[in-house]
């Protein structure tokens, strides 16, 4: 065994107990029954899986879908132009701007989250400041809502959307740019035929980063959709934490990480075929 190979196990290690490990075991809780009191029955049965396509749950399944796609495109509308901008930034500039992206990352996810409760509450910073300018006359039910975990979402999913985007527009050879201006394309042209197709694995990075936290996330839609948003990572935590059911939680997780994984093949595969431009 050569040194490269030594230095590897710890990390191979570290994969197999702490990844391959505790998948195996919840694929396992996944394809098994459950006693009365929740323990494990080491019988083969496919009914977690059934009982995850009852109209019930599926609700659930089309909510967390429609929320993570709203957040997900709300991240990418602001966050494109966010990223184009700090790539056409001087340097110092983009530095500043790029720190000021990752700071709030610094702060405990769950105190932002509480943050926002304070200023979508009745008395919260935002009503207040609209019954200030006579733009209403009472305080409106922002907090609790669909629109405040979409908001949520999109206030810690954000940097995740802009720096794949920048990072990847920051690269792009200007002699392409130039080559198209030369050509006789106008500033649109030239974004939508050379600067958008090229940037697009930074796009499906983005895209990825966002999705999948908004569509598994329990947090926030416990927070600032009080308890009246069930979300996916809502049901598994519940299955887990108050039902008891593991097997049942085990297979909506089994379930989502399929999704995921066709998701993330989905985008990596057309994503690299011509810059990005083999998805459509």
């Amino acid at each position: 065994m050569n040194k490269k190979n030594i230095l590897a196990v710890p990390y191979v290690l570290w994969a197999i107990l702490f990844t391959i490990v505790p998948l195996f075991i919840v694929l396992l809780y996944s394809f098994t029954k459950r006693d009365a009191f929740g323990g494990m029955i080491f019988s083969l049965t496919f009914e977690n899986y059934k009982m995850f396509f009852e109209p019930i749950y599926l609700n659930v399944l089309w909510r967390s879908l429609r929320l993570s796609l709203y957040s997900t495109i709300a991240c990418f509308v602001v966050g494109y132009p966010m990223a184009y901008i700090i790539s056409k930034s001087d340097i110092k500039k983009q530095s500043l701007m790029i720190m000021l992206f990752i700071l709030p990352l610094w702060t405990n996810f769950l105190l932002r989250t509480y943050a926002w409760m304070v200023v979508l509450r009745e008395q919260g910073a935002l009503n207040e400041l609209l019954l200030l300018l006579g733009i209403i006359d009472e305080p409106l039910q922002l907090l609790y809502t669909n629109g405040a975990v979409i908001m949520g979402m999109v206030y810690n999913f954000l940097p995740f959307m802009v720096l794949p985007i920048y990072s990847v527009l920051s690269k792009i050879d200007k002699s392409l740019l130039e080559a198209a201006q030369d050509l006789g394309a106008n500033s649109f042209s030239t974004f939508i035929k050379v600067i958008f197709p090229l940037s697009f694995p930074g796009v499906a990075s983005g895209v990825l980063m966002v999705f999948m936290p908004a569509i598994s996330t329990f947090v926030i839609s416990d927070l600032l959709g009080g308890g009246q948003t069930i979300l996916l990572g809502n049901l598994i935590q519940n299955q887990f934490m108050m039902a008891r059911n593991w097997q049942f939680g085990s297979a909506i997780s089994m379930i989502m990480m399929v999704m995921i994984v066709l998701s993330m093949g989905y985008l990596t595969k057309h994503s690299s075929k011509e810059g990005g431009t083999g998805l459509w």
